[in-house]
């Protein structure tokens, strides 16, 4: 039985018609009886599901437990865990870092969706601040937004994360579902929803509560990682 209503499928279909390169959406899941990974199958069937309303988009499904190698290529450690990666004409790959911890329903649903396109198209709306102080980076970043499927507000800073990624290959950003992962949750404090946690080798964690704009992002960013650059006014 369909996941998605007729209607819902020819929306999306119109949605990927702006997708130009190849998508690979590859699914992590995990068979280890005491994880007890209660969304992976749910995570698998919606992938695929979505896939094929786009010729362009390509799954392949792997398995953290029994198949270790290719979680630690993609540096994935949990599951259920989603990589969108771009396939060029020649068929060479880029990952932008991209990572969706959990099941993409509810709001984030459209999150999942528009990321796809971008990653298809390569392309990231950003301010020319932002790409000017992430040309200046040196060293990784790691963005961790937690979300929920409920909340309205989530969707925002998950997509300005995965536009980060996208415009620059030392950042990496994880959409977290909280609720599926709680000891993550835990460890990084988060009570509501949407938490950016924001992480430099050598700096100090940042953390960031609610929905916030494309110019506090930036100098959360740069406090964590450094930079001489002035934040423009908006």
């Amino acid at each position: 039985m369909a996941l998605l209503s007729t209607e819902n499928q020819n929306q999306i279909r119109h949605t990927f018609e702006s997708m130009t390169d190849a998508v690979k959406i590859v699914v992590f899941t995990d068979s280890s009886p005491e994880n007890d990974c209660q969304y992976c199958e749910d995570t698998r069937e919606i992938v695929e599901e979505v896939a094929g309303l786009s010729p362009k988009i390509v799954v392949e499904r792997y398995d953290i437990v029994t198949e270790p190698t290719v979680a630690t290529l993609y540096l994935i450690d949990r599951a259920p865990a989603i990589a969108i990666v771009r396939v060029g004409a020649d068929g060479q790959t880029t990952d932008y870092g991209l990572r969706f911890y959990g099941i993409p329903s509810g709001y984030e649903f459209a999150t999942f969706l528009e990321d796809i396109v971008m990653v298809s198209t390569g392309e990231a709306a950003l301010s020319p601040t932002t790409r000017a102080w992430l040309s200046t980076l040196t060293k990784p970043v790691r963005l961790q937004v937690f979300v929920t499927p409920t909340c309205p507000y989530c969707p925002q800073m998950v997509q300005l994360a995965h536009k980060l990624a996208v415009a620059s290959p030392l950042v990496r950003a994880d959409g977290v579902e909280a609720t599926e992962f709680p000891e993550l949750a835990e460890k990084y404090g988060v009570y509501g929803v949407p938490r950016t946690v924001i992480s430099a080798e050598g700096g100090e964690d940042q953390h960031i509560e609610g929905a916030v704009p494309e110019a506090k992002l930036l100098a959360a960013l740069q406090k964590t990682a450094g930079s001489q650059l002035v934040i423009a006014s908006h």
